[in-house]
């Protein structure tokens, strides 16, 4: 199947050669090497999990700090690389790259929104069965998200031949199959064997510690993930009889993206400048430790160029999502097309 066009548009892509310059100008006028923040952050993350690990099992007798340590194991798993922590680094790239920054909410192409069967997030897809009803049940889904991620979505990916990332993705390489279940074996490995065999810890325990583990995590990652991008303000483009898409690429970035407002130490330095969003589309070749000049920038020209720049403090966000989850279910775009 043929990729997605993006509408052709010779005064926004001098719009964006503009931007990009003003943009180039700003983070070059910054004296200071940032990137090497975000090199200790590589260093002392890792080193924070598997401190808390290691913590966990040297004070197995006492279940409660057990469970303590387990669960603040999820909220930085969500921040360390993949292979180790049970989903699958290779084929995280392959969907946040070539599909998911290629185009992000194209149904069909964005694998961020590929339909579970549970939760309708496009808006134009009639809701069908349990659907109409997601805005009721979503709650319990969310707390799942890791769990379906470790055990259904990556596999899924990797054999099954209807996913949407073999469409940017084509054939996965053998040794790449092979390391996704050696790593996840090795995962549950060590979260759940070792401490049985070697550290006495009661086979409940650890089940249960690891489950609050990946509950806390997935928790923790949809709330970094649900305020970006599956709002009701935000478009879902549909692809023409052409596969043509109704905006350029500069305005597709605007229309489908939201920045959110919050700006403080913990979001700039721990969860990565998630906030500014739209300079994560726009300019994915500068690391995130320059986000916050290069957002100003963007908002500058946005307001000059009249383009859809959108910021939302995050619990007006996430409320806005449980919003497109209620619209989607009561089938809202239908009745308005009607």
């Amino acid at each position: 199947m043929e990729k997605p066009i993006y509408f052709k548009n010779s005064e926004d892509a001098k719009l964006f050669n503009e931007l990009r310059k003003k943009v180039n100008q700003r983070v070059e006028a910054i004296p200071e090497n940032r990137d090497i923040y975000i090199q200790i952050k590589a260093v002392i993350l890792p080193l924070v999990y598997f401190g808390l690990y290691v913590f966990a099992l040297l004070h197995a007798d006492q279940s409660g700090v057990y469970i303590l340590s387990f669960i603040l194991m999820g909220l930085s798993l969500v921040l360390q690389i993949f292979d180790f922590v049970g989903a699958n680094s290779y084929i995280w790239k392959k969907r946040h790259i070539a599909s998911h920054h290629a185009y992000p909410n194209v149904d069909g192409w964005d694998t961020d929104i590929e339909q579970s069967g549970l939760l309708l997030i496009v808006p134009w897809i009639k809701a069908k069965g349990i659907q109409k009803y997601q805005h009721r049940f979503f709650f319990l889904v969310y707390p799942l998200y890791l769990f379906n991620w470790m055990f259904i979505r990556d596999f899924r990916d990797f054999f099954d031949n209807e996913r949407v990332i073999l469409k940017t993705q084509g054939a996965i390489p053998v040794k790449e199959k092979i390391k996704m279940v050696a790593y996840k074996l090795f995962y549950f490995f060590y979260q759940i064997a070792v401490p049985v065999l070697f550290f006495k810890v009661s086979l409940g325990l650890a089940l249960g510690a690891w489950f609050l583990q990946v509950i806390a995590a997935s928790i923790f990652a949809l709330f970094v993930l649900l305020p970006l991008h599956p709002l009701p303000d935000n478009a879902f483009p549909k692809l023409d009889e052409k596969n043509e898409l109704p905006y350029s690429w500069l305005h597709h970035q605007f229309e489908v993206t939201n920045d959110l407002k919050e700006n403080n130490w913990f979001v700039r330095n721990i969860l990565g400048n998630f906030n500014f969003h739209v300079a994560h589309h726009l300019f994915p070749n500068y690391s995130y430790a320059y986000y916050n000049e290069i957002t100003e920038e963007i908002e500058q020209f946005a307001k000059e160029h009249g383009l859809a720049y959108k910021r939302f403090p995050m619990t007006t966000a996430l409320g806005k999502h449980v919003d497109l989850l209620k619209q989607n279910a009561n089938n809202a775009y239908f009745i308005l097309e009607e």
